[in-house]
C-alpha cells in the first residue's frame, strides 16, 4: 500500500510542509467540544425543567436528590452547603464525564484541539518534550476502565427512562419526545458498546480467543462498534445534549410533545 511522507518543517509552534487545511479538524473539536461544555454547565446550573410528563434529561438522570415526588432519596438534602447551588445534576454528571474525560479517543481529539499536542500529524507544537501519560496529572487516564463499570450502569438506567418515556398515564403512547430519549440510549449505548477498555474486557485480554466462543463473538460484536467510535462519540455527545434542550423545552412550554400513536 502507497505512503506519503509528510515532513515537519524546521521551526516552532504550527509550522509545518502540509499543504491542506490540517486546522479544520482541530478546530472543529474545539467548538464543539466546548459548545457542549458551555450548554451542559449551564443546563446542570439550573436544577429546573429537567422533568416534563414522563420524560427525564439524561442530565439529570438518575435523580438522587431533587424533585421530593421523584427524587430517589427525597429533596435536597440537609448536609448540602446552603451558600452553594443546588442541582440534582451535580450528584451524577461526574460519572459519565469521567468516562467521556478519559475516553481514548476524546484524549487524542481534545489534547490536539485545547492544548496543541500537538495540534495534527506533523504539525510543530508548543513543547519540546514528551512525558506521555505515566506521570500526575495524566496518569489518572487510566481510570477509563473503571468509569466504563460506571457508564454501562448508566445505560441501564437510561434505558429504563426511555421506556418509561413511553407511558402516559398508564397508558402506552408514542410521542416526538419518546423517541428522543430512544435515540438517546441507542446512541449512548452504541458509544458505550464500542469502548476500547471493554473490547479488552470481553476478549482482548485473552492470547487466543478461538478456544473461547462466546468471548470471542462478544469481542467482534464490540469491535463492531469500535470501528465507529468517534462517530458514536460525536452523534450521542450531540444527542444529549439535544435531549436536554428538547425536555427543557417541552417543560417551558416553548415545545409541543406531539403524539405520533
Amino acid at each position: 500500500m502507497g505512503s506519503i511522507d509528510v515532513p515537519l518543517k524546521a521551526g516552532g509552534f504550527g509550522q509545518t510542509a502540509r499543504p491542506d487545511p490540517w486546522w479544520v479538524q482541530p478546530l472543529a473539536v474545539f467548538l464543539g467540544l466546548s459548545a457542549f461544555i458551555v450548554y451542559s454547565t449551564w443546563a446542570a446550573l439550573q436544577g429546573s425543567h429537567y422533568r416534563f410528563g414522563p420524560y427525564l434529561s439524561p442530565l439529570y438522570s438518575p435523580e438522587l436528590w431533587g424533585d421530593p415526588a421523584h427524587a430517589l432519596f427525597g429533596g435536597k438534602p440537609s448536609w448540602f452547603p446552603s451558600w452553594l447551588i443546588f442541582s440534582p445534576a451535580f450528584f451524577i454528571l461526574w460519572a459519565p464525564g469521567g468516562f467521556r474525560v478519559t475516553c481514548y479517543y476524546y484524549r487524542g481529539a481534545y489534547y490536539k484541539a485545547f492544548w496543541a499536542d500537538p495540534p495534527s500529524c506533523t504539525v510543530g507544537e508548543p513543547r519540546k518534550t514528551y512525558r506521555g501519560e505515566r506521570s500526575f496529572p495524566l496518569i489518572l487516564q487510566n481510570i477509563h476502565r473503571y468509569f466504563l463499570y460506571l457508564a454501562l450502569v448508566f445505560i441501564v438506567i437510561l434505558a429504563h427512562d426511555a421506556w418509561d418515556g413511553f407511558w402516559f398515564d398508564g397508558h402506552f403512547q408514542v410521542h416526538v419526545g419518546s423517541l428522543v430519549l430512544l435515540i438517546n440510549v441507542l446512541l449512548l449505548g452504541s458509544y458505550t458498546f464500542g469502548c476500547h477498555s471493554l473490547r479488552h474486557l470481553v476478549g482482548g485480554v485473552l492470547d487466543r480467543l478461538s478456544r473461547s466462543p462466546i468471548r470471542r463473538t462478544a469481542y467482534n460484536c464490540v469491535s463492531c462498534f469500535n470501528a465507529h467510535h468517534m462517530r458514536w462519540a460525536w452523534f450521542s455527545l450531540f444527542w444529549v445534549g439535544f435531549t436536554d434542550f428538547y425536555v427543557r423545552m417541552c417543560s417551558m412550554g416553548v415545545f409541543t410533545d406531539w403524539r405520533i400513536f
